[in-house]
């Protein structure tokens, strides 16, 4: 099984519209979105959602006040600031923990002498399998100011390997999340294959660059693809440069088209939207990740090891 992750060191490089003509392209495959904070993949797939899970993302701690002394021990062991002291309804003044601060530590359920804070499991999101017109899409939505969004993008990653295991799929194909934190460590670790997203700027390549660190931390075959090329081509010869330079293969250069656009606003792909001119530069960007996907083991080269002490 096979499991090429698509991320992009910032947001708006077009990730989401080329995994969705990926999608398009692909044959035999599961698609996954763990881009859970703000998940968008399904906008331009036309799902229909066939069952939703919640997600338990951890725990939060709450103060019985019928049990609590007002001792403070808690406020003292608390790191988080979370632990508040200040009158309740009643006027009384009263020791409480506010939701948003607890990070579900537990450690003031550990120390606390009277044994009056209540630890309980908190729904923090729910997960979805919804069927597309180009297969079975994974995908979730976090709620607002909630954590973990690390531990339920491994969780979409191993319902979606289950999913297409179950219905004999040799390819997973995952959105991942911009940037550089838990979520695209979460996304990536164990990946088959890395493509990254770019854009002809000097914030996406400094980005670019620190995907590229991660990626050869973990080892992982990974290529770059160079969106919206055609808008600043001294930009784009200097990611074509630094490619170069550090060994990493441009499997793609997709010019800046407003087809793309209107294929967002019809809420469908590129490639249906579309079958000309930028189409077929990004057919050409999914048959050079097929000659990738398809290395035999060993063949797929690694990135420069030079560039992680830059």
């Amino acid at each position: 099984m096979t499991e090429l992750v698509v991320i992009s060191g910032k947001g708006g490089t077009g990730k989401t519209s080329l995994v969705g003509s990926l999608a398009a392209l692909a044959e035999n495959k599961v698609m996954v979105d763990c881009d859970v904070d703000a998940a968008d993949l399904h906008l331009i797939l036309q799902n229909k959602t066939l069952r939703t899970t919640q997600f338990i993302g951890g725990k939060q701690a709450s103060i019985v006040e019928e049990r609590c002394t007002n001792c403070g021990i808690c406020q003292e062991y608390c790191r988080f600031d979370a632990i508040k002291f200040k009158a309740n309804k009643s006027g009384n003044e009263r020791y409480w923990i506010d939701p948003h601060a607890c990070d579900g530590c537990g450690v003031c359920v550990r120390h606390c002498p009277e044994q009056a804070i209540e630890f309980k499991e908190v729904v923090s999101g729910e997960w979805y399998v919804s069927d597309t017109p180009y297969g079975s899409l994974v995908h979730a939505r976090l709620g607002l100011a909630q954590a973990n969004s690390g531990k339920m993008v491994s969780l979409l990653r191993q319902q979606a390997r289950l999913l297409a295991d179950k219905m004999g799929l040799g390819t997973i194909l995952v959105d991942g999340p911009p940037g550089v934190g838990c979520p695209v460590i979460a996304s990536i670790t164990g990946a088959g294959y890395v493509l990254i997203v770019t854009e002809p700027s000097m914030s996406a390549m400094h980005d670019m660059e620190r995907l590229l660190q991660l990626t050869v931390h973990f080892r992982i075959p990974t290529g770059i693809c160079i969106n919206k090329a055609s808008i600043n081509p001294e930009m784009t010869s200097r990611i074509e440069e630094f490619a170069e330079k550090h060994d990493v293969k441009i499997i793609g250069r997709i010019p800046f088209d407003p087809a793309v656009t209107a294929a967002q606003l019809a809420g469908t792909s590129v490639i249906e939207h579309l079958d000309t001119g930028v189409s077929k530069d990004i057919k050409d960007l999914w048959l050079n990740l097929k000659e990738e996907l398809n290395r035999k083991p060993g063949q797929s080269q690694f990135i420069d090891l030079k560039i992680r002490n830059k």
